[in-house]
């Protein structure tokens, strides 16, 4: 017998791509024995244009009805990108699967420069994201930073309108939308990004899942994402990190060593607290996720206890 699995994911053109390559990696893994289907919701996130995510309650927006759905068993699993989901779910919620990561640098996007220091004296650079302004704030205080929200699409026909002389995207979204010729990449230890950037997770309540279901998602998982999920979570979650506090955060996989970067900055770009951990070649997921919550330890005893924020 054939198991139905109900997708939900949010109804923009990159959700619906990350929710599609599921579908298929859990359809090709079951061979067969899994038929997926793909349900869209809006968020309340998304309905958000103008304001700062601060404003209107944090980053659990982008999750809030597809929690709702799940909880009634309207779906069976979500499909989120793993920066957009708040570091404690829902309770009986689980993350079951974890693609490949996909590029997690962030993308300068520019018509007349190709990097930040390129850019005029007080030029005008769109954002929406705390993280993105206080990182630009520290490499140059004379810009001009202006809020640019929306999907990816919206945010380039605002770059193309003249609201802005330039604006970051991540290269991983633009990557599986075909659109990485548009920007130019930041190395990660120009532009630490957000934690999980790049990664697409799985969330679900196990229990309710079919056998099938459950066995296909464990096979799709990849080993990688789920270690950098765990080290980047975890100090997230030691931080209490919220869309009030710029948090940057990476796990490193070199050869034969983990290398843990996690960074704190002033929201005016005054000050960067930051703070790396290493772990052996053989570090377990444990072991990762303890690097990530010693890093948030240190930078939170270097401030004092207290994050840095600003008000909503």
């Amino acid at each position: 017998m054939v198991e139905t699995l109900r997708i939900g994911t949010r109804g923009s053109p990159l959700a619906l791509h990350q929710a599609e390559q599921i579908k298929g990696l859990i359809e090709s893994a079951s061979d067969g024995s899994v038929s997926c289907e793909v349900q869209t919701f809006t968020t309340t996130g998304d309905k958000l244009t103008t304001e700062r995510l601060i404003s209107s309650g944090g980053k659990g927006l982008f999750t809030k009805e597809i929690d709702v759905a799940i909880e009634a068993g309207d779906v069976d699993i979500a499909v989120h990108s793993l920066k957009d989901v708040p570091s404690v779910l829902p309770d009986g919620q689980d993350l079951v699967a974890f693609a490949p990561r996909e590029d997690p640098r962030e993308g300068f996007i520019c018509q007349s420069a190709t990097s930040l220091e390129d850019l005029p004296e007080g030029a005008v650079l769109g954002t929406a994201s705390i993280r993105r302004e206080a990182q630009t704030r520290l490499a140059r205080p004379d810009l001009k930073i202006v809020p640019f929200r929306g999907n990816v699409q919206t945010r380039l026909k605002k770059l193309e309108a003249g609201e802005a002389t330039a604006t970051y995207l991540a290269m991983a979204g633009l990557t599986r939308l075909g659109l990485q010729h548009l920007a130019h990449p930041i190395a990660l230890e120009e532009m630490l990004p957000s934690p999980c950037q790049g990664i697409v997770a799985v969330a679900a309540i196990p229990g309710r899942l079919g056998v099938k279901s459950y066995e296909a998602l464990k096979t799709i998982s990849d080993p990688k994402s789920e270690r950098a999920a765990a080290a980047e979570r975890a100090f997230l979650t030691a931080l209490d990190g919220s869309c009030r506090t710029p948090i940057s955060g990476h796990l490193f996989q070199e050869e034969e060593a983990f290398r843990f970067v996690g960074e704190v900055t002033a929201p005016d770009g005054s000050e960067v607290w930051d703070n790396t951990v290493f772990c052996s070649g053989n570090a377990d997921i444990d072991d990762l996720a303890a690097a990530g919550h010693s890093a948030a330890e240190t930078i939170l005893e270097a401030l004092g206890g207290a994050l840095p924020h600003i008000e909503a």
